[in-house]
């Protein structure tokens, strides 16, 4: 019974390996080369670290956030990664990525399985304190890659600052301060260029 244990628990550490794979489209800010999901993954839960003190919560789980954020893109290697921006993509997300923690999940233990799957949820709902920070850093991390790569990725895809204030400012649900710092660096980015400001009347 034990072996049978640590067999599925590495077939779970083999199995999301994969999450290496899945491209995002931010770019990195040395080589300019697109960020895969582990290495988003990495640097959320450093981010976390960093940035605890300015949760909006007076007492954080910073661990259950570090759990949350390790997990929650791991349903990217069945459901792929789906574009901030992409509206007809985004319409059937959830469904997608919850059939995925299913199955990657899944392979676990029962309890682990269980309890891995909750955390995703807790994720999902953003209804605790640790939940809003994990999005918020979530939110907050590519803006800072778009804003630090002269917003590349925005500009590829036509995206304008209206949009991306609309889809970041959920940040301020888990931090005010982060918000405020985010949108200080939007706000340079649209001064410097790199971001388009926001579409006017009549504009396509």
């Amino acid at each position: 019974m034990e072996h049978e244990r640590l067999e599925r628990q590495v077939r779970f550490i083999l199995e999301v390996d994969k999450l290496k794979e899945i491209f995002r489209q931010t770019l990195c800010t040395q080589s300019r080369r697109r960020e895969n999901d582990a290495e988003h993954s990495w640097h959320l839960c450093l981010a976390v670290i960093v940035l605890a003190e300015h949760a909006d919560a007076p007492a954080l789980d910073v661990l259950r956030v570090l759990k949350m954020l390790i997990l929650h893109d791991l349903v990217e290697i069945d459901a792929g990664d789906t574009f901030a921006y992409d509206t007809a993509g985004m319409a059937g997300q959830h469904e997608r990525e919850a059939v995925a923690a299913d199955r990657i999940f899944g392979i676990l233990p029962a309890d682990q399985s269980v309890g891995f799957r909750a955390l995703w949820d807790e994720f999902e709902g953003r209804r605790t304190p640790e939940a809003r920070f994990a999005h918020a850093v979530d939110r907050f991390q590519p803006v800072l890659l778009n804003c630090a790569t002269e917003g590349a990725a925005w500009k590829r895809h036509g995206i304008t600052a209206d949009r991306v204030i609309a889809r970041n400012a959920a940040i301020a649900d888990g931090s005010v301060e982060v918000w405020e710092e985010a949108l200080r660096r939007i706000n340079e980015a649209v001064g410097a260029g790199h971001l388009a400001p926001a579409a006017g009347p009549g504009s396509a």
